[in-house]
């Protein structure tokens, strides 16, 4: 497992956050959430990309993500739906370069109108 002192996201640096673990992947809850319940989906293996993960990642990724939802979906039934989503790259808000796929819970109301979901990153490009 490769990994970067000083990168916030290598295991070492949150071993003690860990949530749950599957694989090559954790889960911790994100220090800055956007929801009560966000989660990041982070490997092991430093890896800036999520198109340079390897196909063991990938099924270690979304065997987490569906692992994570189900545990938020019981501890909290106001949960109706989920924003999953990456950032790959600075052009598209890549900010931490060790690859996370956030897993953010959705509760009716929490925002005005969240048709469109995941298109609301560009600005006014939510509707269609």
């Amino acid at each position: 497992m490769s990994i970067v002192p000083e990168c916030i996201f290598c295991y070492h640096n949150i071993k003690d956050r860990i949530e749950d673990e599957y694989g090559s992947v954790v889960a911790v809850r994100d220090l800055y959430p956007v929801t009560s319940g966000h989660t990041l989906i982070i490997p092991k293996r430093h890896v800036a990309d999520y198109f340079m993960l390897t196909e063991q990642e990938y099924r270690d990724v979304e065997k987490l993500l569906k692992i994570t939802r189900e545990k938020i979906m019981a501890m909290d039934a106001g949960v109706e739906g989920f924003n999953v989503g990456v950032n790959c790259g600075l052009a598209a808000g890549q900010s931490v370069f060790h690859v996370h796929i956030h897993l953010i819970p959705r509760r009716p109301g929490d925002t005005p109108c969240p048709r469109g979901g995941v298109r609301g990153v560009i600005p006014g490009r939510m509707s269609y």
